[in-house]
């Protein structure tokens, strides 16, 4: 990478990093600190709340994606973080659960994804864009290991609002980051760019990566509705439930390092991606199980190890496939309906995880995201190995 390649890539993950921080803090402890709101005791109106969030930024990502195109990606960057940072305050304050439903509304609406995602593929070759794009993927799934650390040490102390309060911060963090490190955007191509939703939604290998974005964090964030009571039912107070996130955390890490580099270079990534969307398939099996027979802390933390491994190496390679797969005359369309359907499937993900635990029960939830993660898996397997070969060669 050049020098200005190295500071997009890294100023331009700094501010995903501190934007999903703040997102991702409040979702280990979401479902069971909502629980003392006025309203809490509906399960249903939990899981909107914990969802919300990706539905107003789902309905955004793409007019955020051309304002970009004609305004400016920085302008339109900062706009969507001081959105962000207002529904984050407005959360801070809420009083009652449907307030902190407004507030999350609010923080979806500044959907600045696609026009990140566009700026750092606007700055880099082709030829370490993987890298490049691979460095953001990363600093999600770090963010999400941190937060499951953090998120109850700092719930004890500061409580949900305080978590809110903090994310405002974060997002202000970003603004300065913007302003200040992010290089200077260099023009787009707009009349290149326009029709670029035809040929996008034309192109399989982009349809099938929308697909999975949308059901790795409907799971993800379903997962999380049912999860933090497990714990609790295994005779692990909440407080204590970094424990059981830290080691698991730190050592999917250490097996992503070991498998998904050496072997992308070797052009297994393909082999790589399809064994970590079977590995998410099976741990909801395993949770499935486990509400049958009880949890336990140990067996639980295997679960979870068994799914930050998946999870970490499809959040690191799923923007690289996705950068690569689009056209470039049509890549900020490209992006645009891939963090879409990422945004779409945090609301699915919320909002039908709360309705089934109500209904249904956590059994049925898991069952679900078994079934789903089931349909990614043979949606997948028609992936080019070529493709992945290419990447390979790019990293």
């Amino acid at each position: 990478m050049t020098p200005l390649e190295r500071r997009a890539s890294a100023s331009l993950a700094l501010i995903f990093a501190l934007r999903m921080l703040g997102l991702f803090l409040v979702l280990p402890v979401f479902a069971l600190e909502a629980r003392k709101y006025p309203g809490g005791d509906d399960a249903a109106l939990v899981g909107m709340a914990m969802g919300v969030y990706g539905l107003t930024q789902g309905l955004l990502q793409i007019p955020f994606g051309l304002a970009s195109d004609r305004f400016g990606r920085k302008p339109v960057m900062v706009i969507g973080l001081v959105v962000f940072a207002v529904g984050s305050a407005v959360a801070a304050w809420a009083p009652t659960l449907s307030w902190l439903v407004a507030g999350r509304a609010i923080q979806g609406a500044g959907a600045i994804s696609a026009a990140v995602t566009a700026l750092l593929a606007d700055q880099t070759r082709d030829v370490v864009r993987t890298k490049a794009m691979a460095m953001v993927g990363a600093s999600i799934g770090l963010m999400f290991a941190l937060s499951l650390v953090l998120s109850p040490l700092l719930a004890a102390h500061i409580g949900l609002h305080g978590l809110f309060g903090l994310t405002a911060l974060l997002a202000l963090g970003g603004i300065a980051v913007v302003v200040w490190w992010v290089p200077p955007a260099p023009k787009v191509q707009v009349d290149q760019a326009r029709g670029g939703i035809v040929s996008v939604l034309r192109n399989p290998a982009l349809l099938r990566l929308d697909f999975g974005v949308f059901v790795l964090h409907a799971v993800q964030l379903a997962m999380w509705v049912a999860v933090p009571a497990m714990l609790v039912q295994a005779g692990l107070a909440r407080d204590a439930h970094w424990q059981v996130y830290l080691p698991a955390v730190l050592a999917s890490f250490f097996v992503m390092g070991a498998t998904l580099f050496p072997l992308e270079k070797k052009g297994y990534l393909r082999a790589v991606f399809l064994s970590s969307i079977g590995l998410i398939a099976l741990v909801q099996v395993a949770l499935w199980g486990l509400t049958q027979t009880g949890p336990g802390v140990w067996t639980m933390g295997l679960v979870l190890l068994v799914f930050f491994c998946g999870f970490n190496v499809l959040e690191a390679s799923q923007p690289s496939l996705a950068s690569k797969a689009a056209p470039a005359a049509a890549r900020g369309a490209a992006l645009g309906v891939y963090n879409t359907l990422q945004s779409l499937g945090f609301f699915a993900g919320g909002a039908l995880g709360g309705w089934l635990v109500k209904t249904l029960g956590a059994p049925a939830l898991f069952a679900a995201s078994g079934g789903a993660m089931l349909a990614w898996l043979l949606v997948a397997w028609r992936m080019d190995a070529p493709a992945a070969k290419a990447v390979a060669k790019a990293g």
